[in-house]
């Protein structure tokens, strides 16, 4: 909280505006350390990745997500790691823009399923699996592109 606190005193000062203090909760499941629910004006956390990474929430997850709120209260919807939340990131709350966080997920992955491109491994969920199987997606590597394919 006070992280969170901080973060919008800091937006409010720089952007002269009074935006309120977003409601935080601790329901965000799987892998996701958190998300913006824009309409509920609402930061979700993920309890076991916070207690696992406390330091990286306070200093990159709770701003990532404020962040989102912030970009949506003074411009509208618009590209959700797009040019103005990168502002809002790096020139309002003075935190590097990183779009993904790279903690250790073993505690929090159910059942996933191997998939490989031409450069790594990556692992989906039971849903996204799922989808493959059905023939309704394809999933590519945010790296070099190249569609997943099961192991």
């Amino acid at each position: 909280m006070r992280s969170l606190r901080e973060h919008l005193s800091r937006a409010n000062l720089k952007l002269a505006r009074n935006y309120p203090e977003p409601k935080l909760v601790y329901h965000q499941r799987g892998t996701s350390a958190g998300t913006a629910w824009l309409d509920a004006y609402e930061i979700r956390l993920n309890p076991v990745l916070l207690m696992e990474n406390q330091q990286a929430f306070i200093d990159e997850v709770v701003p990532h997500e404020l962040a989102h709120l912030l970009v949506w209260k003074h411009f509208g919807r618009v590209a959700p790691h797009g040019k103005e939340w990168k502002w809002m990131m790096e020139g309002v709350l003075g935190v590097p823009a990183r779009r993904t966080h790279a903690f250790e997920l073993e505690s929090v992955r159910r059942n996933t399923f191997p998939y490989r491109c031409s450069c790594q491994q990556h692992q989906l969920t039971v849903r996204r699996h799922n989808r493959v199987v059905r023939g309704e997606a394809t999933y590519r590597c945010v790296k070099c592109g190249e569609v997943l394919a099961a192991e």
